[in-house]
Formats: C-alpha cells, sequence, structure tokens
C-alpha cells in the first residue's frame, strides 16, 4: 500500500475519505465500543439492583402477609375461646372465611391423621397451609388460596418482566411464582448455592446479563429467588446497544452527508480550476473559472477564482495586444513587400523613360530637330510629375496614419471641386466625363487641394478601371446634414470580399500577375484617409446596374 500511494498522488477526495476514516471512522466506533461497554456496565448494575430491590419487595410483602395471618390466627384463636359448642365455632369460621377472600378453608382437626390430610395441601395445588395449636389440644388449620394471595404478593411488579420464586425455607419446595417457567426454574434450582446466606439478597448465577438473586428469610423460613429473564435483557441491555449503534450510524451517516455533500461542491469548482488551466494550457485565453458560489464554498477557492480569472484577463489583453502587434508586424512586412514591388515595378518605367528620353537628347552625334526636342521634353516632364504623384502617394501615407494632416477648412461650391478636379485629371485615353454635379451651387467645408487631390484619384481611378468607350458619370445628390458626390464607371461585378479590401494599401483590382494598369495601389487607401480625416464618409459598391460606384459622404457647410 505503501507503494501504491508513493506511485500516485491521491485526489481530494480520496484524501477526504482517508482522513474521514482515520479521523471520524475509526474514533466513533471506539468511542461507540467505550459508551456501549459502560452502559452494559451501568445497565448490568441497574439490573443488580432492580433484582435485590425486588427481592426485598417481595420479602416485606410477605412479612407484612405474615404479620397479618398470624394477627388475624390470634384473633381467631382468642375469639373461638368463647365459644362452647363446635357448631357455633364452624359456623364463625364460616363468617371469617366470607370476610377474607383469600382463605379457602378454615376449620378445627382433633386428630393427627385429619391434621395430615390437610398437610398434604401443596403449592402445585394453589393452597397454602396455615395451622395453629389451641389449649385443648385440638388444631387450627387455614388453608388459603395461593392465587388470590399471589395476586396479592405480586400485584407492584405485574409489569415486571422478572421471573419471581417464594421456596419453603424447610423442604425447599416452590410455595409461590410469578411468570413461572419450567425450564428457567430447574436451571435456577442448579445454580442455587447449597450454603445460602440468611436475610441478605445475595447474586449468582452463570450469566452476567441476568443476574439471579436469592433471599433466604429465617421468620418466616422461606427462599425468594429473583430471576432476570432474557426478554428483561432485551428490553434493557440490548434495547440500550440498539439505541447507541443507532445514533452513533445515524451521526456517521450525517457526517458522511455533510462532508460528502461539503466535498462535492469542493471538488466540483476545483475541477472548473483545473478545466480553466488545460484550458490556458492549450492556448485558451477565453476560458474563464465559473464558481458553483454557495454556503459550502471556502473563502480561499472564492478568492483564487477571482484572482485567476483577473490574471487570465490581463493573460488575454497581453495575448490580444502581441496578435495586434503581430498583425501589423504581419502588416508591415507585407506593405514593405508590396512597397518593394510597387517601387520596382511602378518607378522603374517613368525612371526609364526619363533616363532614355535624357540620354537621347544629351546626344551628340545625332542631330535632333525642335519638335522632336520638344516631344522629348514633354514626356519627360509627364513621367517626372507621375513619379512625382507616386512619390506624394508615399510620403502621405505616414501623415495619414499618424492622424497628422494639417487641413485649412473653407466653405467651397461643390460644382467648382469637380470642375477643377477633372482639368487636373490625366485623360490619355480621351474618355468621355459626364459631369452633373455642374449646376449644383451648394458648398461644402473642406479643405481645396486635399477635396480636389480625392476626386482626382476618383476620377483617374474610374478611368483606369473602366470598359473602353464607356464613360465617368459624376452625379450628387443632397441628404438631411450631407451631400453625396458618386463617381461611377462601367466594369465587371467585384465580390463584396474583394470590394471590402480595396481601401487597404497596395490593393488593385488586377494583382501582380494580371496588371494592365498603372499604379500603386494606394489611392482608394489615401482617398479614404482624406475624406475621414475632413469629416466625411466613404463608399464603394457594385453591381450590374452601376457597374463600380464610389460614393463620398461631405458635411454641407
Amino acid at each position: 500500500m505503501v507503494q501504491f500511494f508513493s506511485k500516485r498522488r491521491l485526489k481530494i477526495a480520496e484524501q477526504i475519505i482517508i482522513v474521514m476514516f482515520f479521523a471520524i471512522l475509526i474514533p466513533m466506533t471506539i468511542s461507540g465500543i467505550i459508551i456501549n461497554n459502560v452502559n452494559q456496565q451501568s445497565t448490568r448494575a441497574q439490573l443488580r439492583s432492580a433484582a435485590v430491590l425486588i427481592s426485598k419487595i417481595v420479602s416485606q410483602e410477605i412479612d407484612v402477609f405474615e404479620q397479618s395471618i398470624n394477627n388475624e390466627l390470634n384473633q381467631v384463636i382468642s375469639t373461638l375461646s368463647f365459644y362452647q359448642n363446635p357448631e357455633h365455632e364452624q359456623k364463625y369460621l364460616d363468617e371469617v372465611i366470607k370476610s377474607m377472600p383469600f382463605y379457602k378453608e378454615l376449620t378445627i382437626v382433633n386428630s393427627k391423621e385429619k391434621l395430615e390430610q390437610y398437610k398434604a395441601y401443596n403449592t402445585q395445588d394453589n393452597y397454602g397451609v396455615f395451622t395453629r395449636e389451641l389449649k385443648d389440644g385440638r388444631t387450627l388449620v387455614a388453608i388459603l388460596d395461593l392465587e388470590t394471595l399471589k395476586n396479592d404478593w405480586f400485584k407492584t411488579l405485574t409489569e415486571d418482566e422478572r421471573q419471581i420464586y417464594i421456596l419453603d425455607g424447610d423442604t425447599n419446595e416452590l410455595f409461590a411464582s410469578s411468570k413461572f417457567n419450567q425450564n428457567d426454574y430447574n436451571e435456577i434450582i442448579k445454580q442455587l448455592p447449597k450454603k445460602l446466606e440468611d436475610n441478605e439478597p445475595v447474586i449468582f448465577g452463570n450469566i452476567k446479563n441476568q443476574p439471579i438473586v436469592y433471599l433466604k428469610k429465617t421468620n418466616p423460613n422461606a427462599i425468594i429467588i429473583v430471576n432476570t429473564t432474557e426478554a428483561t435483557k432485551k428490553d434493557t441491555i440490548d434495547y440500550n446497544r440498539d439505541k447507541i449503534i443507532l445514533s452513533i450510524l445515524i451521526t456517521m451517516l450525517s457526517v458522511f452527508f455533510v462532508v460528502g455533500l461539503y466535498t462535492s461542491y469542493l471538488y466540483t469548482n476545483i475541477r472548473q480550476l483545473f478545466k480553466a488551466i488545460i484550458a490556458i494550457s492549450k492556448g485558451n485565453y477565453e476560458r474563464r473559472i465559473r464558481l458553483l458560489t454557495n454556503i459550502f464554498t471556502p473563502f480561499e477557492i472564492v478568492f483564487l477564482g477571482t484572482e485567476f480569472n483577473r490574471m487570465i484577463n490581463q493573460i488575454h489583453k497581453s495575448y490580444v495586444q502581441v496578435n495586434k502587434k503581430n498583425k501589423e508586424l504581419k502588416q508591415l512586412d507585407e506593405f514593405r513587400s508590396n512597397m518593394i514591388d510597387t517601387v520596382s515595378h511602378e518607378f522603374r518605367t517613368p525612371l526609364t523613360s526619363i533616363q532614355g528620353y535624357t540620354s537621347r537628347l544629351l546626344r551628340q552625334d545625332i542631330e535632333i530637330d525642335e519638335e522632336t526636342r520638344q516631344k522629348s521634353l514633354k514626356i519627360i516632364k509627364r513621367q517626372s510629375e507621375r513619379l512625382k504623384r507616386m512619390i506624394e502617394d508615399l510620403l502621405v501615407i505616414p501623415d495619414i496614419e499618424g492622424a497628422k494632416l494639417n487641413f485649412n477648412l473653407v466653405n467651397i461650391p461643390v460644382n467648382t471641386v469637380i470642375e477643377n478636379s477633372i482639368l487636373l485629371v490625366k485623360n490619355d485615353s480621351g474618355k468621355e466625363i459626364i459631369n452633373n454635379v455642374q449646376n449644383c451651387t451648394t458648398e461644402i467645408l473642406a479643405d481645396n487641394d486635399r477635396i480636389e487631390q480625392v476626386f482626382v484619384n476618383l476620377i483617374e481611378n474610374a478611368i483606369k478601371y473602366s470598359k473602353d468607350e464607356s464613360a465617368i458619370t459624376i452625379n450628387y445628390e443632397l441628404e438631411e446634414k450631407n451631400i453625396v458626390i458618386s463617381v461611377q464607371n462601367e466594369y465587371d461585378v467585384i465580390p463584396r470580399e474583394k470590394l471590402k479590401t480595396l481601401f487597404e494599401k497596395f490593393r488593385r483590382l488586377d494583382d501582380s500577375t494580371t496588371r494592365t494598369t498603372r499604379g500603386t495601389g494606394l489611392g482608394l487607401y489615401i482617398v479614404k484617409g482624406l475624406v475621414e480625416a475632413m469629416n466625411g464618409e466613404i463608399r464603394l459598391y457594385s453591381n450590374e446596374e452601376c457597374g463600380f460606384s464610389v460614393k463620398v459622404y461631405m458635411p454641407i457647410a
């Protein structure tokens, strides 16, 4: 067993069972044995005392009866001295019998033969014979009904289960009894000592929980025996023992019930703690301890659960922040990769053109006419402006992300903003731009240069991604506090999932493998940052009716 416990750690429930076994079960069992033994000794002493007391009570009853019989017979003898006629004597004796119900017969005997006949009556016939000598040599014989006599002697002991036997002191013959049992009587006679002490109750017998008491009286000469029966023992010692055992069992069951209930609540809460720890070890930082709180829940468990949840909240916050930082690092890494890809791809074309046409103009071995020179210079200028716009787009990103944009907000007519933006647009493809805002005189609160930059980017974006020979449409509508300006072009329906990503940096409708247009992929990102910085809102729509539409919500001045 020692090796078993050393190889595995016991659970709390198992430890509580072991503690209860050694701290409750064994002590209560030992206490029960001690209490039962003490109670048995005490009850045994009470049984002995009760048997002695009963023997004395019966002795007193016999003394009282003896004195009463003697007085009555003496009175009868004294009265008989006044009668000279035998008939008158017998008539008087008959009257005495009528007044004394326990007298069976009361007569005067002249001969010894007749006297011996009366003495032949014994207790088996339920008769007792008492004799008194008269002065004239005759004998007064009183025959008593023992059944009536016993009822009088044992009337105070009728509810007691003990057996009482009264024996003749000379012949040891049974004279009277209460609750007589032949087998018990025979066994008692066998155990009765040969030599008896006079006038003192003496306990004897082979069964310690069933004491037997004898009291040998010398006047009258009789032996009183009080036997404690099996029924008496059951009603006292066995009954008290059963009550003690039942009380101990009920107490132990109550203790086990309360401890078991407490253990179940405690174990339930501890299991919640285990589950939370296991969940955290597996990376689930959202798991919390949900305690079953009641009167059985210890303060320490509640405190531990509360502090554990508080710790998990801090860990979860740190975990979210780490994930956020990791996501930002991933975005920065993606931004770096996209920027390198964009710079290497988008910057190469204008730089190549500028380098090529500049080298051409610097050549001394060929003669360049004025028209070719002007054409080359225009191309160099256009590519330089394109390169400048791309650099400006890259430089404005930190300002947007750091909310460091500086604006000069003024009231600007919407039609003026759109007209100026159309003039700044590079429309090399010559696509038609339908301006339905030219008659709108509503003013908006915005920065003039930045709002024009917004719509220039939107219109150029619409030109780049619209279908051939399709028009770009600019509309407006008034709302309660805003004016909504939409730039719409014909294009295939864009999936909703991709539409949500177009406001991110370096996001394009055509990826690096299917790219057919020029651009850095920063246009919509910059537009969104500028619009929101001016307290506006921008939304993208794509369906079969409108194709592709960008709506800008700007506050009315």
